[in-house]
């Protein structure tokens, strides 16, 4: 069912009466308040509830931050809980994860063993950072990773809040992507019958696994399984079961409404702009749409599957707690796993 819904919406917009996720719309939502501080004829921007931002942090703040976020530390493998917002590379002189590694390997008693990355989830996405001092260690985790890759064996579990509930609530997302530079970003844009030029032109087959663990108001607490890498896979994902994840910015202005029934735009016909969530949302959030306009993506990489010490042991797993406003916002929607 996934997947011919998918590839219903490549080849034309989508009809409004198809797999949609209707909520109903309550009128009289408050006005945003407009109080200003005495002496300044600007707002100042109040923080998203629960958010730790990391952008105008220092070095050594973030190495801080780092350290305290540390979930597990054994022989040369370090795990930690990467705060949302946070780039894992970048350009130089950015404030980086991989910039702060020396400094971090310090921190953690390391000396001068050098830390890499093995595994971690993108800027937007907050969660479970797989860390290595040994590149035997790094090498043999990646073959671990993408041989259960090939052998469509889920290692990572993502955590997601979506604004609509997945019809059904149980699947698989079957869809190619390519990265197209649209309006100076790299955008992740589905293809129709992608051909062998397409291909080798860096279309790529993807495919996550999706389960409802739990609704309420409109919303839904979504577990995900990627089983290929790909930029943005699971917003896009989401977006194409006429769900987008909340605090998804970029792919969610994919997912129109008419007369309360969802569909989805043609991709080269949108441009990323903030999420509108509507006013009976917003009102469960506790949020001012000032507020929802700087949410941050409900994403979580929360659980990581590594090989057993022998070849024949079962996998060992990783926990990465949810973030503050994660939390938050589970509790004001009433989502919690039955």
């Amino acid at each position: 069912m996934g997947a011919l819904r998918v590839w219903r919406w490549v080849s034309r917009v989508w009809r409004p009466g198809l797999g949609t996720c209707p909520r109903p719309r309550d009128a009289g939502f408050g006005t945003e308040a407009r109080h200003r501080p005495q002496g300044s004829s600007k707002r100042k921007e109040q923080p998203f509830p629960g958010l730790q931002r990391t952008e105008n942090l220092g070095l050594e703040e973030l190495t801080d931050i780092l350290k305290a976020a540390v979930v597990d530390q054994k022989g040369p493998l370090v795990t930690l809980n990467k705060p949302q917002g946070l780039p894992v590379t970048g350009r130089p002189g950015e404030l980086t994860l991989l910039s702060v590694l020396p400094q971090l390997s310090q921190a953690l008693g390391l000396g001068n063993q050098e830390l890499q990355v093995v595994r971690a989830p993108g800027k937007e996405a907050s969660g479970l950072v797989l860390l290595s001092s040994c590149p035997q260690t790094a090498s043999h985790l990646q073959k671990f990773f993408n041989y259960s890759r090939r052998a469509q064996r889920p290692t990572a579990t993502y955590c997601a809040i979506t604004d609509g509930i997945p019809e059904p609530p149980e699947g698989t997302v079957r869809v190619p992507l390519k990265l197209e530079h649209m309006d100076g970003i790299d955008l992740a844009v589905p293809v129709t019958s992608p051909s062998r030029k397409d291909i080798m032109e860096g279309v790529k087959k993807t495919l996550s696994h999706f389960y409802v663990m739990a609704t309420g108001c409109g919303c839904a607490l979504v577990h995900l399984q990627p089983l290929t890498v790909f930029p943005s896979q699971l917003q896009v994902h989401m977006a194409l079961q006429l769900c987008p994840i909340l605090g998804d910015h970029t792919y969610a202005t994919c997912v129109g409404t008419v007369l309360g029934q969802r569909f989805l735009w043609p991709a080269k016909t949108t441009k990323p702009q903030r999420q509108v969530l509507d006013e009976a949302l917003l009102r469960h959030l506790h949020l001012s749409p000032s507020h929802a306009a700087q949410m941050p993506l409900h994403l979580h990489l929360h659980r990581l599957l590594l090989p057993g010490t022998r070849s024949r042991d079962p996998p060992s797993e990783l926990l990465a707690p949810l973030p503050p406003y994660f939390s938050r916002t589970l509790q004001c929607l009433r989502l919690s796993p039955q």
